[in-house]
């Protein structure tokens, strides 16, 4: 009986392993060869730029490869602001094909507890909007390391309760907000 159980878990297992082995490829890089870095920013960030971060770009680069650690890690020459450690997985690199370089968007900046930074650069455009009846003043920020075309729309008290030290005068070529004697509770001015 104990031999038919360890039969059918040895057949078991190779079956998972044959499935499990045809979406694996061998991959191995040499030095100097130049990869692109897989990353994942929605799922190491804490703050989020985008309302929808899974549509953000999943490889970064191309790195060059500056030292083979094991058979399967990889030492890669990062920007020294990226704030992440340099050797990753095999299956985190894509070789970089051609001699053609292409524009490729920055390494986002993590701090140390492996979260996306992100820093608002400038104030683009400021609007009102109405919810529940309530006016909600929105500012159009352009985030450092990020284009204008990827500035997002955020609520400006949750903007300055983010980033307290972020000035929020000096914001560029927006209008200013229509309505902006917009007042709290004591009357005291929350705009500009």
């Amino acid at each position: 009986m104990l031999e038919v159980m360890r039969g059918n878990l040895c057949e078991a297992q190779n079956r998972m392993k044959v499935f499990a082995d045809k979406h694996r490829t061998e991959r191995s890089f040499e030095v100097g060869d130049e990869v692109y870095l897989k990353l994942h920013p929605y799922k190491q960030s804490s703050v989020q730029l985008r309302r929808n971060m899974k549509l953000a770009p999943k490889y970064y680069g191309p790195f060059r490869i500056l030292a083979k650690i094991g058979p399967v890690a990889y030492r890669l020459a990062l920007p020294p602001t990226s704030g992440i450690h340099p050797v990753f997985h095999v299956s985190l690199l894509k070789k970089k094909i051609g001699h053609k370089h292409t524009p490729t968007l920055n390494l986002p900046i993590f701090d140390q507890h492996g979260f996306c930074k992100v820093y608002p650069s400038q104030i683009l455009a400021r609007r009102l909007i109405s919810r529940r009846n309530d006016p909600v003043p929105q500012v159009l920020v352009q985030w450092i390391n990020y284009g204008p075309s990827e500035a997002t729309w955020e609520d400006y008290y949750d903007l300055v309760a983010r980033f307290p030290d972020f000035n929020m005068d000096r914001g560029g070529p927006g209008p200013s907000l229509p309505g902006s004697n917009v007042t709290d509770r004591c009357g005291n001015s929350r705009i500009n």
